[in-house]
């Protein structure tokens, strides 16, 4: 397979991957990476396509490097040798935590270039997500950054932080593949669709054999994603008068896999969560078939979903004890039958798929969406007010005759909702940007005002509704206001006031206001509004007491008629 170089080298990796940065041209970028690929062998295909790509380890890996902040900056200060004024100085100048790392480490010559071929920092990154502890974790971060030259700890830095941003979209990375063994494009595609990692798609590409790949037990497929419209005249528009719409659930996105006496759920960054919820996995053991299932887990209690919050008491517990189980329980609502036995059913419509589900039938905390088939904007409209009547976010719209395309955003699933409200807030701290945003401050933290004082407490951070023209405004707004300049983020004086729309808002230790916004954006910048008028920490309280109260979102359980 290998046609140029001997051994695939970290530098080799970082010289690619400057010049898949340093062009604008999508063409030229798949043909560099096309080149760099056809000169991997075996070992080294799958990790260079998967590092290409931003991921450490393969789809379905439960593996993680977990390296915080705090304990890569400690690193890179003592390789570096780095104090904190160099450190904010490189931050100011390149706002990118790859750039940084090679501006730190320039003086660093005592590795050659080469050192660290690809397979050896696969092992080396292995021995980070391995080592447990900060002691031992710090131990491994320093192994592999003092082994490497500053060229290759720039693109370390990138993988670890998640952070590869070189203008190669996954798509790009798919028909790199492609064109560097002689694979249609749509072999590739569907091929990442059933197995979900590029890197073992590019090891059935080279092989010839990408009509080979099929889901696998316990490796997570991708989740097919909804794309969102501002109205049921939107929603019809693009799907035409006959739609089948669900309650927008308020729980988490997770996929089933039973198979035999196995269960695994996995949440929609791909981890494995089965031992968060015990009781959903022990009931799952009863569904009469094996079987790949999509749907949401829920926090339930006397038919009633709980508040968001409640879940959350959930989120990364481990074996939770009887007590947490019984004071916030939980069930899985399935709404997609992906995998049954033998058959692969993702190229079947969803009609059939939904028949095959409910044939199924719910289990014991094993219940099924409610689904009911609509036709024309105005049955839509009745619709989405109901579910808003019963404190919903919105509904859920999909075309019947659809296929299930993971990993794919299109327009066969539709999200309609409504943000619960705005708040009238003040920005206090803002964040360099990264990629695209390089060079300008567009990751702004807000506050409100604490009821008859003027004092302000952080209640949340966003980086998206603003257009390019007001960000750039806006940044050179927050560089004359700056009071403290801490490298990548700076503090300055309360004076831009934002209007930020969200869907929830939540009790929050991060925030000095005691409360979280759930997923926040900026609606408009409000140059009419002084900083006296903005909201009170009072009226974040009564907004999130909504969040408290129990809503009716519809399932079908056992025993319903």
């Amino acid at each position: 397979m290998r046609h140029h170089r001997l051994v695939v080298t970290l530098d080799d990796f970082a010289t690619a991957a400057d010049a898949i940065a340093g062009t604008s041209s999508k063409r030229e970028k798949v043909r560099v990476l096309a080149d760099f690929l056809r000169g991997c062998d075996e070992e080294e295909l799958p990790l260079a396509t998967r590092y290409f790509s931003g991921s450490v380890f393969a789809t379905g890996d439960p593996r993680t490097l977990n390296v915080g902040g705090a304990v890569f900056s400690r690193v890179l200060r003592d390789l570096g040798g780095a104090g904190d004024a160099e450190m904010a100085r490189a931050w100011r100048q390149y706002a990118d935590v790859g750039d940084v790392t090679r501006a730190v480490l320039a003086g660093k010559d005592d590795v050659p270039a080469g050192a660290v071929t690809l397979v050896r920092l696969g092992g080396l990154l292995c021995a980070i997500a391995d080592a447990s502890g900060v002691r031992s974790k710090t131990a491994a971060l320093r192994d592999l950054l003092a082994a490497t030259t500053p060229e290759g700890a720039r693109y370390v830095a990138k993988l670890i932080s998640g952070d590869m941003r070189i203008g190669l979209r996954e798509g790009l990375v798919e028909e790199a593949v492609g064109v560097a063994f002689g694979a249609e494009p749509a072999a590739v595609s569907r091929a990442v669709m059933l197995v979900g990692d590029l890197g073992e798609v590019a090891r059935l590409a080279v092989h010839g054999t990408l009509a080979d790949a099929r889901p696998q037990w316990f490796v997570p497929l991708r989740f097919m994603l909804a794309t969102p419209v501002a109205d049921a005249e939107e929603a019809i528009a693009r799907m035409g008068e006959d739609v089948w719409v669900e309650d927008k659930y308020d729980g988490i996105r997770c996929q089933l896999h039973r198979r035999g006496e196995r269960v695994a759920l996995y949440s929609r960054d791909l981890k494995d969560v089965t031992r968060q919820f015990p009781e959903v996995a022990a009931a799952a053991v009863d569904v009469p078939a094996d079987v790949i299932v999509d749907g949401e887990v829920l926090a339930f209690h006397g038919g009633m979903v709980m508040p968001f919050q409640a879940l959350q008491t959930r989120l990364g517990r481990v074996d939770p004890g009887a007590d947490v189980m019984r004071a916030v329980p939980a069930i899985y609502v399935a709404w997609d039958l992906l995998v049954e036995g033998d058959d692969v059913l993702l190229d079947a419509p969803l009609h059939q798929r939904r028949q095959r589900l409910e044939r199924l039938g719910p289990q014991e905390r094993i219940a099924l969406a409610h689904l009911e088939s609509v036709r024309g904007a105005a049955e839509v409209n009745r619709r989405f007010q109901d579910a808003r009547g019963r404190r919903n976010e919105g509904l859920m719209l999909k075309q019947p005759d659809s296929p299930y395309t993971p990993g794919r955003r299109g327009l066969n699933w539709l999200k309609l909702k409504q943000p619960l409200d705005t708040l009238d807030v003040v920005v206090v701290g803002a964040e360099w940007g990264h990629g695209k945003r390089r060079g300008v401050l567009s990751d702004v933290t807000f506050a409100v005002r604490v009821d008859a004082t003027d004092d302000l407490v952080t209640i949340g951070k966003a980086y998206s509704g603003l257009t390019d023209a007001e960000i750039a405004e806006m940044t050179k707004l927050l560089l004359e206001s700056t009071i403290a300049d801490h490298g990548h983020y700076r503090t300055v004086r309360p004076e831009i006031v934002l209007e930020v729309a969200f869907d929830a808002v939540q009790p929050s230790t991060r925030h000095k206001s005691g409360y979280a916004l759930r997923f926040p954006r900026i609606a408009r910048w409000r140059h009419d509004k002084p900083v006296s008028e903005i909201d009170t920490l009072s009226r974040v309280r009564q907004l999130a007491a909504l969040g408290t109260v129990e809503r009716e979102q519809r399932v079908d359980q056992a025993g319903d008629q």
